[in-house]
């Protein structure tokens, strides 16, 4: 070998040995990185005539597709259960727990017993005050709880929207990191950096929706969601929403008065079973405001028929008319079956014996429509409406069954409902998480290596110091010569 070419492998070697120590500090600098993948400097033997060396091909980005795709589905299925979770237990703060006595069926027990104690001493003004007191209770747990569920589905129609405009945004980088790689791929350039951005970019659309991508030619990627949406494919798809504002219980996505989506001008579904972009945070926020929100209502206000049907009876209050209303109250006047839907938040005590209103409790003793007071000391029309809320009646309506129950029985199996959702909300929320996890586990074990990066620098920088000797000796050889 003659020296000429020794020093022309040297060169080369050094060359690739400084490329190769670049890529390795890029990698251990960038170990904690969000959508960083480990970089390789893909090396290969030169030959120009007889002369050897080191070509650099160029550098890899070195990550596991099919970890990724799971782990992003993964991303989704976590945000869903979060989202259902953070509901139901905001829903069971609204409501309270069978313990407490402040929540529904603790108040429902404290107006039975404030009636039962008022027929002990009918002649009472405190025990009827105290009875109408509680009535007031109730009027109030069941209007909070029905605001609080309308709040939750305003929120969530706002935070689609939010989220809507974010994805579209997103949708638009990616088609334009899509560009800027099939350029550099057409120019000979490096596309790792972009490749990065990219990942993030797609980690956050897959929190949104489940996705999927399919590899395009030039290095682009197309994004389908696991209901077979199209997001992109070359061209970014525009999805529109229109957020509504406030949100009340008659108003639902069915009947128009609730936004759906469409995707590049056509609606698609939004329902959690094929909507287009069910599955992840979006999924969740439509469930939460057309699903999960509307069946709470429905369940809140079959509770309250319940209620306002018992008392409206002329079996529970003699002096009242067919069609009059009764103690609990629509808005102050009878209730109408074919307008249940909002009614615990319209529910009012009667105008005459609420300490707000007329507060002639007297009638609470002898009857709402009562010409004058009667007898003090008569508490036959108190154990009437005792014996109201203690009567066995099937609900109409509601996910409450066919049997028969009380009105205390009745609102303690809907604190069961909800608590029994919570508690599986819980159970999907630790299970999406647990998987997860796992699979992050599994996608680290494919990231940077700070130990086997470190190993490798140092198998570097040798070699490096030994191209550097070679150059050294070859100078020296050169000088000798010279020196002849």
């Amino acid at each position: 070998m003659s020296i000429g070419s020794a020093l022309s492998n040297a060169m080369s070697g050094l060359t690739a040995s400084a490329r190769s120590a670049e890529v390795l500090s890029s990698n251990i600098s960038n170990a904690t990185t969000e959508g960083y993948g480990r970089r390789t400097l893909g090396q290969s033997a030169s030959l120009y005539g007889y002369s050897g060396g080191v070509s650099v091909n160029g550098v890899t980005r070195n990550v596991n597709p099919v970890t990724i795709a799971e782990r992003r589905l993964a991303d989704a299925g976590q945000q869903l259960a979060t989202g259902t979770s953070d509901f139901y237990s905001r829903l069971e703060r609204l409501v309270g727990t069978p313990e407490d006595s402040k929540s529904l069926s603790g108040v429902m027990a404290s107006f039975e017993s404030t009636l039962a104690a008022a027929t002990g001493a009918p002649d009472s003004d405190i025990r009827l005050k105290n009875a109408s007191l509680d009535a007031e209770r109730i009027v109030d747990a069941f209007k909070t709880a029905s605001d609080g569920i309308q709040t939750m589905r305003s929120e969530a129609d706002s935070t689609i929207s939010n989220m809507v405009e974010g994805l579209n945004n997103m949708l638009g980088q990616t088609q334009e990191i899509n560009r800027k790689i099939s350029l550099a791929i057409n120019q000979g350039l490096e596309t790792a950096a972009l490749e990065d951005a990219r990942h993030a970019l797609l980690d956050q659309i897959g929190e949104m929706v489940p996705i999927r991508t399919i590899a395009r030619d030039r290095g682009g990627v197309a994004i389908v969601t696991t209901s077979g949406a199209v997001l992109l494919d070359g061209k970014a798809s525009e999805i529109e929403f229109t957020e509504a504002g406030t949100v009340m219980p008659h108003m639902t996505a069915g009947n128009g008065m609730l936004s759906g989506l469409t995707i590049n001008g056509y609606a698609v579904r939004i329902d959690s079973e094929k909507g287009a972009l069910a599955g992840g945070a979006i999924g969740a926020q439509f469930a939460i405001r057309d699903e999960y929100g509307v069946d709470a209502q429905a369940d809140l206000d079959s509770a309250a028929r319940n209620l306002v049907e018992r008392f409206q009876d002329p079996a529970a209050d003699p002096t009242l008319a067919v069609g009059d209303a009764g103690l609990f109250t629509d808005a102050g006047l009878a209730f109408n079956a074919a307008d249940e839907t909002g009614l615990a938040g319209r529910l009012e005590l009667h105008n005459s014996v609420s300490l707000d209103g007329a507060a002639e409790t007297w009638r609470l003793r002898d009857g709402l429509g009562a010409a004058a007071p009667g007898d003090s000391g008569d508490a036959t029309q108190l154990n009437r409406l005792l014996d109201t809320m203690q009567a066995q009646v099937v609900p109409v309506s509601g996910n409450f069954g066919t049997k028969a129950v009380s009105m205390s029985e009745l609102s303690g199996k809907f604190l069961s409902n909800v608590a029994s959702d919570r508690v599986q909300s819980d159970q999907d929320l630790t299970f999406a998480t647990a998987q997860l996890v796992s699979i992050e586990e599994l996608e680290l074990l494919d990231g940077v290596d700070t130990d086997q990066e470190l190993q490798r620098l140092m198998l570097v920088e040798q070699a490096y110091a030994a191209n550097a000797r070679l150059i050294q000796a070859a100078d020296e050889m050169m000088q000798a010569l010279l020196r002849i």
